[in-house]
């Protein structure tokens, strides 16, 4: 199991991941998304993708970031609470589409973050897909094909 880093983070160079053999360039997150993310995937993870979700049209109540290693090969989810407070009910799921063989899924009463969690690289064809909820508000996506 990773371990669990608690510190601020900001958003990283443009990154070039190696994908199923070919390469693809990604810009990463914008210092407005990267801002919430806490580091809890640990050291050299840099935030792709962010999925809000919203409590409200124009609330957001936390955010799943997704986040990947080249040194570990590796993708990370984590659903972060925009404001940390009293405990609620946090989930963070990471998986690949159209076919998977087990979730990366950490769910609980929490009162910043659920997660991290982790899957490898995807096989070619396959795309990573991932969902965040906080008390009874949901959200997903999926991408990151290689």
């Amino acid at each position: 199991m990773k371990s669990i880093r608690h510190k601020a983070v900001t958003a990283g160079a443009l990154a070039v991941l190696a994908l199923g053999g070919t390469l693809a360039a990604t810009a990463p997150a914008s210092a407005s998304t990267a801002g919430a993310y806490n580091g809890a995937c640990g050291t050299g993870y840099e935030v792709f993708m962010s999925t809000p979700i919203n409590s409200s049209r124009t609330t957001v109540a936390a955010t799943t970031y997704v986040a990947y290693s080249s040194a570990d090969k590796q993708w990370c989810a984590v659903t972060v609470r925009n404001k940390p407070g009293a405990r609620v009910f946090m989930e963070v799921t990471l998986d690949t589409w159209p076919t998977s063989n087990s979730t990366a899924r950490d769910a609980g009463s929490y009162t910043t973050y659920a997660g991290p969690v982790y899957k490898d690289l995807p096989e070619p064809g396959q795309c990573m897909t991932w969902s965040g909820s906080i008390d009874i508000y949901y959200n997903s996506d999926r991408g990151l094909c290689p």
